[in-house]
């Protein structure tokens, strides 16, 4: 399979431009790290078929320099046909490596009967401040924390923010658009999860978090 044959590859990434409509940072060095965020449009009835091939590039990318965090959001039925992918690196030039590479290339290519757009993705320097507290000056939590804080946060509003975001949209009269659709949700998420949830949750559990 092609994930047993790349896993032994993954030293030697080769610095080749991804096909993607987002530009790569220079290769900085990040202390909070490195994430970026991919969408994926699956083509009717090939769900299936793009779940192997999840399960086969996720485990050649968790084996790769660097990798911190491998997080998945899935469709809803019903609501969205779109896969969400959270992966964060410990520096730009690790994330580079492999959004880069040819092994990365290969999947992509692979997986394009099952897409109905192109690979899409975005690079953002870590989540670290969402987890400083206001005046900064404070030490960020271990990763672990921040990743149940985080993963605890962001899916009750997954789950819940389509049914209030579709409605709304149906009432402004909006065209019934996955793309338009899966644009305000994940806006609404981000927004929640800046502005709203993380604030007070990370003062709620601020003694554990930080302890």
């Amino acid at each position: 399979m092609l994930a047993q044959e790349t896993l032994a590859r993954l030293r030697g990434l080769s610095r080749h431009a991804a096909p993607s409509m987002s530009t790569l940072p220079s290769t900085d060095h990040h202390p909070n790290g490195s994430t970026v965020v991919i969408t994926h449009r699956i083509r009717e009835g090939c769900q299936a078929d793009y779940d192997g091939w999840l399960a086969e590039i996720g485990a050649v990318c968790r084996a790769s320099a660097g990798l911190l965090d491998w997080q998945i959001i899935r469709p809803i039925a019903g609501l969205t046909n779109s896969y969400t992918i959270v992966i964060r690196y410990d520096t730009t030039e690790h994330l580079q490596q492999w959004m880069n590479s040819d092994v990365r290339k290969q999947f992509i290519e692979k997986a394009q009967p099952y897409l109905e757009d192109k690979d899409e993705y975005s690079i953002h320097s870590g989540l670290d401040f969402w987890f400083v507290p206001q005046g900064g000056g404070a030490k960020v939590p271990v990763r672990w924390k921040q990743f149940l804080v985080t993963w605890s946060a962001i899916f009750p509003l997954v789950m819940g923010v389509p049914w209030l975001v579709v409605p709304v949209m149906h009432g402004l009269g909006l065209p019934d658009s996955r793309a338009l659709t899966t644009f305000f949700v994940t806006a609404s998420v981000v927004f929640l999860m800046t502005y709203v949830v993380m604030p007070r949750y990370t003062k709620w559990v601020r003694k554990w978090l930080f302890a």
